[in-house]
């Protein structure tokens, strides 16, 4: 019978972590962090995140300042508060840019699959979900990041055409701030679904497709039965995007029960990519 020494414990020990199955979360959290800023996609779509966000609210600063206490559409007078018309227009930007960080969400994921990169990240990780769930933390938390940028800044560019108009409010104020991190909330748990849905379907195209489909393509065409279904108007709420919306803005729900909503949507993408990846061959 053999005596395993201490010397040779620690040598196996060492092969063991060396092979990488003894990374710990936060060795995850940086090799996701290092995985996901190494593709030209990430600078793209955040950079784009921020472009787009900034240049639609200086359009938004300069028709709203025009249509401020009416409907554009109608002339009609439209009840509408300072801070609220600094919160639409530090917003309007991130609806283009949450079809943005949905692809990226989408190749984050798919990216590895395609060029079997997945195959050392699983070698590395044997029980598998640790990897997703830092891979989904790294991308939510840049994610937020992109976000805050994105609305602090849009909020900053469009003060000057709203002040010359006496249209004024504070970034610091709660009817301001809050509406502002709802959106930027909302935002990064798209890329964490799309994230989802990326491992669902392994594929950039058909996750691309799919995570597009649920944001754009899902509430039209609800939308369409509702006017000839009446029972599917209680559908509509309960809608990703649409509960996205009434987080900030609620209307049919409290802002509370909109975001249960919404992360279960997150759960059930979440979930499904992770029963699917632990029984699914890399």
């Amino acid at each position: 019978m053999s005596t395993v020494t201490p010397t040779q414990q620690s040598a196996a020990r060492t092969t063991f972590v060396s092979a990488g199955f003894g990374l710990s979360f936060i060795g995850l959290l940086k090799s996701e962090t290092i995985k996901l800023w190494s593709l030209r996609s990430t600078y793209w779509t955040y950079s784009l995140v921020i472009v787009a966000s900034i240049g639609i609210a200086v359009l938004m600063s300069f028709a709203l300042s025009a249509t401020a206490g009416f409907d554009p559409a109608t002339g009609a007078a439209m009840p509408m508060d300072d801070a609220q018309i600094f919160v639409i227009a530090s917003t309007s930007g991130l609806v283009l840019g949450q079809l943005i960080v949905a692809v990226l969400g989408v190749l984050s994921i798919s990216g590895e699959y395609s060029s079997g990169m997945i195959k050392s990240t699983l070698t590395a990780v044997p029980n598998r979900l640790a990897a997703l769930w830092a891979k989904v933390s790294v991308l939510f938390v840049f994610t937020f990041l992109i976000g805050l940028v994105s609305v602090v800044g849009s909020f900053l560019v469009a003060i000057p055409r709203l002040g010359a108009e006496d249209i004024t409010a504070s970034l610091f104020d709660v009817d301001v701030l809050l509406p502002l991190l709802g959106n930027v909330l909302f935002l990064a748990l798209i890329a964490v679904f799309a994230v989802g849905i990326g491992a669902i379907v392994r594929s950039s195209a058909g996750g691309i497709a799919t995570a597009l489909g649920i944001l754009l393509l899902l509430p039209t065409v609800v939308g369409l039965f509702s006017l000839a279904v009446e029972w599917v108007n209680d559908i509509v709420p309960l809608l990703f995007t649409v509960a996205g919306s009434e987080m900030v803005y609620p209307n049919t729900m409290e802002s509370w029960q909109a975001f249960l909503v919404v992360l279960a949507w997150v759960a059930v993408s979440l979930g499904v990519a992770a029963l699917l990846l632990k029984r699914r061959d890399a």
